[in-house]
């Protein structure tokens, strides 16, 4: 769970952070008006189109990011190795079972236990386990952590929780905006621009972090769901072996 919001929300605030720069750079985003007050309704559109904008841009990279960023090596069940075969294996007939199109299927290398799914879409979704979690888990528990990814593939969860960051994205280019308004009607018009745009930015980023608490906490609800498709993919005792 956490490798893929942290994946996502750091995709997302560089996302948002450069959409950001590019606009006001082209100017683009007329939420002054002619008396120089801050027009609090076009800000608040302009945001959230933007705010949404980015939050799929986000998801749109998300699986060649996580391919990435994590150094993940595609298996395809034709390797040799019985362990990265018998993983690829599992994945496609619990994808059939789950009536679900096949998975790229890949494994990083990293001694944590851990397992993570991600892409935009059902068509265009990943599934990543780490190879500790082949080490240190017996078969019928990786059977059962695979189930639980792709219950959240099933679930389309992430499609969800980029709607909810869309929002939270809206909220974070919002106030951001407006601190940024406030500090330039304080400061000398001479360093009103540049100081105003650093507060922006700054802003950005640390209501970006904050969000995170929003993200986190909907991905934690949605944990349970997948519990429970590992459970009906791979057996009861098997799912609450794993999570043990």
């Amino acid at each position: 769970m956490g490798k893929r919001i942290l994946l996502f929300v750091l995709t997302n605030i560089a996302v948002v952070v450069v959409l950001s720069i590019v606009l006001s750079v082209l100017g683009i985003g007329n939420y002054i008006g002619a008396d120089g007050n801050l027009q609090f309704g076009s800000l608040a559109v302009f945001c959230l189109v933007w705010g949404m904008g980015g939050a799929f841009i986000s998801l749109q990279l998300s699986r060649w990011m996580a391919k990435r960023a994590m150094g993940i090596q595609l298996v395809d069940g034709r390797t040799g190795q019985p362990a990265l075969d018998w993983l690829y294996n599992t994945v496609a007939l619990q994808a059939q079972r789950s009536n679900l199109p096949m998975p790229e299927v890949g494994i990083y290398q990293s001694p944590e236990v851990n397992a993570f799914a991600t892409g935009p879409s059902r068509n265009r979704s990943l599934v990543a386990v780490s190879s500790g979690l082949l080490d240190r888990m017996e078969r019928s528990e990786v059977e059962a952590v695979l189930g639980h990814e792709m219950g959240h593939i099933a679930n389309g969860d992430m499609v969800t929780m980029t709607l909810i960051q869309g929002v939270v994205n809206a909220f974070v280019m919002f106030f951001a905006r407006v601190a940024a308004f406030a500090v330039r009607q304080m400061v000398d018009s001479r360093i009103a621009d540049v100081l105003s745009f650093v507060v922006m930015i700054v802003l950005q980023i640390g209501l970006g972090f904050l969000g995170l608490l929003v993200t986190s906490w909907f991905s934690r609800h949605r944990e349970f769901y997948a519990d429970a498709a590992g459970s009906t993919l791979a057996g009861r005792a098997n799912m609450i072996a794993a999570l043990r």
